[in-house]
């Protein structure tokens, strides 16, 4: 049996157990502690912390999120860390809130009650769990690929009352999103495992809400746009979509019945190579070029908003460089990227 050793988290004063043969991340998920995280593959930097004392390994990760000098320094990825000795590991990013009041990790039995496409590359999957499952808006699952012990992440599109909707975008040779085509049916048994994810709507805040989103990434958008529906949020939404063609939009009736009901709410449709063939019936904003730079033009005071973001890595990083040039606060920014399928296989 592996050897066990303790961790000591600072400044927040929490400790734990973790054997030598796990993750420290995936430790702290057993036992209750969650700890700041997006990917879990060792490329977003989001568990990225500081080893105070101790032994620390680290399997395959980027250097992208962790360069030569940060490890040589003491920097260290949770998601990729294995434990040799006791250790005190200061934590760079973390939420007192979600610390030791997140909800339970677990895995639930789910069956498919539809999969249906919504554009040229993106598919609707809607499953049916075996038993009420918990989740915040903006999270997201693990769902393993039948017949395998592999898995991929998807970010939930509903809020957790019945089916649960994920919107998938389709790469050559995905080995699950191949399976949309032909592999999975109504009716078809996937586990699924989570809910992980920090990019979290955050209750009792009242600042006006940015969502910024592209491809697949409508989904997480989705589900915080419900949960403020149904809570009967006050609190201002604009939401920015980027796609390259009017045919890369959907959803565009139930975002409208969504904002019919939230406060102040605005869709802006963001396409990069033409808004030529898009007429704008029905009130629909549609505005040419690329997502990051319609925000830049049309938000002055990024700094007075909470900003959600999702979708491929580049539109990511083009944000994260807009918002920082706009002085908007780090604890006002939540995102997760979408790995690419050369490093994901989806």
């Amino acid at each position: 049996m592996a050897d066990k050793h303790r961790i000591q988290f600072e400044p927040v004063g929490i400790e734990m157990e973790v054997g030598e043969e796990e993750k420290i991340l995936d430790a702290a998920f057993r036992q209750g502690i969650h700890l700041m995280h997006g990917c879990r593959e060792g490329q977003c930097s989001a568990c990225k912390s500081y080893l105070l004392e101790g032994d620390i390994q680290m399997e395959r990760y980027s250097t992208f999120a962790c360069n030569d000098a940060e490890v040589a320094e003491g920097y260290v990825l949770l998601c990729k860390a294995h434990a040799y000795s006791d250790c005190t590991i200061e934590l760079l990013n973390f939420d007192e809130d979600e610390l030791l009041g997140g909800i339970p990790i677990r895995t639930v039995g789910t069956r498919v009650a539809a999969i249906e496409p919504v554009t040229r590359d993106i598919v609707s999957l809607r499953l049916e769990p075996a038993e009420q499952f918990d989740f915040k808006p903006g999270q997201y699952v693990d769902l393993t690929i039948p017949g395998t012990d592999e898995h991929r992440s998807f970010s939930m599109a509903t809020t957790p009352s019945g089916e649960i909707e994920f919107l998938i975008k389709k790469y050559p040779g995905g080995r699950f999103s191949g399976l949309l085509d032909d592999g999975l049916a109504v009716g078809d048994e996937l586990s699924m495992t989570g809910p992980y994810g920090s990019s979290t709507l955050k209750d009792g805040h009242v600042l006006p809400v940015v969502c910024v989103a592209g491809g697949a990434g409508m989904a997480p958008i989705l589900s915080i746009l419900r949960h403020l529906k149904e809570t009967g949020s006050t609190r201002p939404v604009r939401f920015y979509y980027g796609a390259r063609t009017a045919a890369d939009l959907f959803y565009l009736e139930a975002i409208e019945e969504l904002g019919a009901e939230l406060a102040g709410f605005e869709f802006i449709a963001c396409l990069s190579e033409s808004a030529q063939d898009s007429d704008g019936s029905g009130g629909l904003q549609v505005e040419e070029g690329n997502v990051t730079e319609i925000v830049e033009r049309r938000e002055a005071e990024l700094h007075r908003s909470e900003v959600y973001l999702c979708g491929p890595p580049p539109m990511v990083d083009a944000a994260l460089t807009l918002l920082e040039a706009n002085n908007v606060p780090k604890d006002q920014v939540f995102y997760d990227k979408f790995t690419s399928p050369a490093t994901d296989g989806a």
